[in-house]
């Protein structure tokens, strides 16, 4: 079995270091992420899956004796690997069903390359962990939209400022046509009303 530690590689097209702000650890919602939820390879789904609800968590890092990350489990593997084929989930060990050899992210990679990795690769759960392989965070793609949203809007305004700025007639057209149309409906609504 490959070691754990040895996956844990910085996503590819990387190239340097990122810079401070945009690691996963230098995210506000890294410092005030509650502890994700581990078991053994083990441990049964039923306890797994009682820990989840009793948490409200989607998932659980299945991790060895050394608290090194092997595997994930999430609640589509527990529908479709247990539910789904009518599986005594008090008797199936988490080893059966977990995702092996996760994607793992290190604390000091970059949000944005995971954002897109995550997103091209379909995934919604990435075990972020330290120098040794050990679990630290869980992000999920609803982490990332709290970055993603501002940084949004502020290329659109960005971009909105830079377009007027060189051809302000552009936006006195569309103002023009706006304000017609608004009036527009304003005197249809009073003929008709």
């Amino acid at each position: 079995m490959t070691s754990v530690r040895n996956q844990v590689e910085p996503p590819a097209g990387t190239g340097d270091a990122p810079r401070k702000g945009n690691r996963l650890m230098d995210r506000p919602e890294y410092a005030t992420k509650p502890q994700p939820l581990t078991a053994g390879p083990d441990a049964s789904v039923f306890e797994a899956v009682s820990r989840m609800s009793e948490k409200n968590y989607g998932s659980v890092i299945v991790v060895d004796a050394d608290d090194v990350v092997i595997g994930v489990v999430t609640e589509r593997d527990i529908m479709n690997k247990v539910v789904g084929r009518g599986l005594d989930a008090k008797a199936t060990p988490l080893s059966d069903i977990m995702t092996r050899n996760p994607r793992l992210a290190r604390e000091t990679d970059d949000m944005l390359n995971w954002l897109r990795i995550m997103s091209n690769e379909r995934f919604r759960r990435l075990p972020v962990v330290d120098a040794d392989g050990r679990i630290k965070a869980v992000f999920t793609q609803g982490d990332f939209v709290s970055y993603t949203w501002p940084d949004l809007m502020y290329q659109m305004k960005s971009i909105a400022s830079a377009t007027f700025s060189r051809n302000p007639s552009t936006f006195l057209v569309i103002g023009s046509v706006a304000v017609y149309s608004l009036v527009l409906i304003i005197v249809l609504a009073r003929i008709l009303g």
